[in-house]
């Protein structure tokens, strides 16, 4: 039993070890074909309107409540100790630091990643893919790349407008439902929120995570089997691991930037 057990581990251990090899493979390979995607930029354009404008309002509507309920949530606890007048400077924070780029990546991997996925298992299920390697058309250079950068461009953006209809959400709530004055709302975010150490960090944030989410997705449906089995199972793996990972180098990055006063 115990060398059942260890043998066990050990091809588990295996098989992560090669996943994790060809994942890392696959993501330099596709990196090296980003100049050819930049030299047909309309391909580009065209895959961030399917990205990201059709990510827009799952986005929006989604800022628009987590702003509500953060506003709501902070001037419950604030109106304790009478510090209300700081809400407008926490829900900012809130949302430019952690919740614009953490729930846009989750939205963005539930929404847009799960339709890479889906569009590039169904494109090797129907043979797409090697068609094109046939007529020497690179996959990797005309389908994958525009793709991913395409992906990597439109995660800042829908995290900024998260942001920025989060924080009108929390002023719709602040200012015109609790009473609360609006010069205090704006003022204390003029002058408490940093530009490049908030603002820029999240951004910074949401550029990675565009990049772990994108691959991770176009790395799922291309890997996959060419059933439709296959896909629908590289669909669920491609949320599971995108949130997984998003979550884990959230940690990281929040370490990394704001662990200084």
């Amino acid at each position: 039993m115990i060398v059942d057990a260890v043998t066990n581990l050990g091809a588990g251990s295996l098989r992560v070890v090669r996943t994790f090899g060809r994942a890392a493979l696959f993501f330099v390979d596709l990196v090296a074909h980003v100049p050819d995607a930049l030299r047909r930029f309309s391909l580009v354009v065209r895959q961030i309107h399917a990205i990201g404008n059709r990510s827009l309002l799952i986005i929006l509507a989604s800022g628009l409540a987590v702003g509500f309920v953060l506003a709501l949530q902070m001037y419950y606890a604030l109106v304790t100790y009478g510090a209300t007048e700081s809400l407008g400077l926490i829900v900012n924070l809130s949302l430019v630091r952690e919740l614009g780029p953490v729930v846009t990546a989750l939205l963005f991997a539930g929404r847009a990643g799960t339709s890479l996925t889906a569009e590039i298992g169904l494109m090797k299920a129907g043979e797409q893919l090697s068609a094109m390697e046939m007529m020497a058309v690179d996959p990797r250079s005309r389908v994958l790349a525009p793709r991913f950068v395409g992906g990597v461009i439109s995660m800042p953006l829908l995290a900024v407008l998260f942001s920025a209809i989060g924080i009108l959400g929390a002023w719709v709530v602040g200012v015109l439902l609790i009473g609360l004055d609006s010069g205090n709302f704006w003022s204390l975010m003029q002058t408490r929120v940093d530009v490049w150490r908030d603002v820029g960090n999240g951004v910074f944030k949401s550029f990675a995570f565009g990049i772990v989410c994108t691959a991770v997705a176009l790395y799922q449906g291309y890997e996959t089997q060419a059933t439709p089995e296959g896909v629908a199972y590289a669909t669920t793996r491609t949320v599971v691991v995108s949130s997984l990972t998003v979550l884990a180098l959230d940690f990281m990055l929040t370490a990394l930037m704001f662990s200084r006063p």
